[in-house]
């Protein structure tokens, strides 16, 4: 846990924050913080668990920083320090569910007493939040959608180990193994066409109920809408029906769905089902296998129940596979993974070589595709693949850049590179856009509020994000620069000028002059005053 200390008495905060034996309560960093708005900068940046703070604080109160930490994170633990022991701070502090309220100074044991005592409170909430059964209770209402997303991932290719395979078949509850299994691929046809989505939805819904019901018997039925349309039921015969004849068990049982299907929601379905073949090795090619089945063989034909046939495609005719296995190469670029894009145009030209070499169709086909989204990004971070790749874009525009597997790695990584330090680029101008915006409305303001909540506000970004931004164009923090700025300034008017120090104290954003003078002297080591005479 990480805590933070507040008080404008940068000795007491130093002192207690460096001298107490905090690691042995769990605290695993502490926080030091001289005034209210540092401590919302820090709140604003850090995951704060537990704030200490002073009450008699010059610009903001204790009291009034709880109800400001309230605005921002409820689950905060706040202990109030005080030389008052007057009711209304009491009060106030119950108002804003502080964990203690003590009087200054407190002894070690009722400080650390305060600290246990908000961690004790902090892990009660979150044991709640992340109990075993609550967990289960949310797993059991969402396994529905899990189930099929597990499924969906595997129809569209991704890969799992067996280990991985158990363990999500377990965690879902599916009573699933790898072994013997087949595909049933279920179309909605045209009667059903007239539904509105949200109906359409619960027709697929009452599908699958009814194929649980009439297969149920005999096996265990997985179903899912996929992206094309079809309703997918993947199917495994239960241990104590080994002797049914599975071989036409499958065919039975569809004629069956087909028709209940007509007689009780009144639209027909073509089903495709596959061999039996071995799960979940061959889940994937299976899939694609019965799915382009449907597209060659019962195309526009209704009610059809048939089995996918075993009969061996030419090597020619067949497709690539690790272009479209997710995730895609388009979604590779488009988060920023160029590690992995990169390896994802090393795989396809593996797969091309070892596969399709002398097939310049699949060639041309991975390469349109890998061109098609590197012009997509570039047109998104508005950019041209042209302006990117200068003379090297004959290549493409002459299709030499396609016509060999090796031209094609080559060409594709470079145009990768090259797409990848651009948007680099752009990322850095971005931020340095932002740094710049900051500075300037910093500079105007410096006599307003300009905490990190404001900057953020201004630049339309969350107050982190626009943190580690400045942190890592500039190298220095915002706080840093705003104080630097400050005693800056400070230090020009002081000798410039012949103002007070107390409207120089204002002019640069300190509302309270005694206060101006402390941090002043703090960075200086002198006062103001002092500075001033010696200059």
């Amino acid at each position: 846990m990480q805590m933070m200390i507040v008080d404008d008495e940068a000795h007491w905060v130093d002192n207690l924050s460096m001298t107490k034996p905090w690691h042995t309560l769990g605290i695993e960093q502490v926080h030091r913080a001289y005034s209210a708005h540092e401590a919302l900068q820090l709140i604003d940046t850090h995951p704060i668990d537990i704030v200490i703070s002073d009450i008699q604080m010059p610009e903001m109160t204790g009291i009034e920083l709880i109800e400001r930490i309230r605005i921002r994170d409820k689950k905060i633990k706040c202990i109030l320090l005080s030389g008052y022991s007057e009711f209304d701070y009491a009060k106030k502090a119950i108002q804003y569910e502080a964990v203690d309220y003590l009087l200054k100074p407190p002894t070690d044991d009722e400080l650390m007493g305060a600290v246990q005592k908000a961690m004790d409170q902090l892990n009660n909430e979150w044991e709640l939040v992340s109990s075993l059964s609550r967990t289960q209770f949310t797993l059991r209402e969402n396994l529905p959608h899990l189930r099929g997303r597990l499924l969906l991932e595997a129809l569209q290719g991704h890969r799992y180990s067996s280990s991985e395979w158990e363990r999500k078949l377990a965690n879902y509850d599916l009573p699933f193994h790898a072994g013997d299994a087949a595909l049933m691929l279920v179309r909605l046809d045209e009667e059903f066409g007239h539904y509105d989505s949200h109906d359409q939805t619960l027709i697929e819904y009452a599908i699958i109920n009814m194929a649980e019901e009439i297969m149920g018997e005999f096996m265990n039925v997985w179903g899912v809408k996929e992206e094309h349309g079809y309703v997918v039921f993947l199917l495994q015969l239960k241990e104590r029906n080994d002797d049914i004849g599975k071989e036409t068990i499958l065919e039975k049982l569809s004629i069956q769905l087909q028709s209940k299907v007509k007689q009780f929601l009144k639209g027909s379905l073509s089903i495709v089902i596959t061999e039996w073949f071995t799960f979940p090795d061959q889940l994937y090619d299976r899939f694609r296998q019965a799915s382009a089945y449907f597209r060659q063989i019962v195309g526009d034909e209704r009610e059809f129940v048939m089995r996918v046939s075993d009969v061996e495609t030419a090597a020619a005719q067949g497709p690539l596979d690790v272009l479209y296995t997710p995730p895609t190469f388009i979604h590779l670029l488009e988060s920023g993974q160029w590690d992995a894009a990169e390896e994802k145009i090393r795989a396809v030209c593996a797969e091309l070589d070892e596969k399709w070499s002398e097939s310049w169709e699949h060639c041309m086909e991975a390469g349109f595709l890998i061109t098609a989204s590197f012009t997509n990004l570039a047109h998104r971070n508005k950019l041209t693949l042209t302006n990117l790749m200068g003379s090297d874009i004959e290549y493409l525009q002459s299709g030499e850049a396609f016509s060999t597997i090796s031209k094609l790695r080559k060409w594709s990584l470079g145009v990768l590179a090259k797409l990848k330090e651009g948007t680099s680029n752009e990322v850095k101008d971005t931020r340095s856009e932002y740094v710049k915006k900051i500075q300037e409305f910093t500079d105007k303001n410096l006599h307003l509020d300009v905490s990190l909540r404001v900057l953020a506000d201004h630049v339309n970004l969350h107050p982190t994000h626009l943190s580690k931004i400045y942190k890592i164009e500039t190298g220095e923090g915002i706080s840093d620069y705003i104080s630097r700025l400050r005693m800056d300034r400070a230090c020009h008017k002081l000798v410039t000028t012949t103002k007070k120090v107390y409207e120089i104290s204002l002019e640069i954003g300190y509302m309270d002059p005694a206060y101006f003078i402390k941090v002043f002297k703090r960075q200086f080591g002198v006062t103001p005053q002092e500075y001033r005479d010696q200059h």
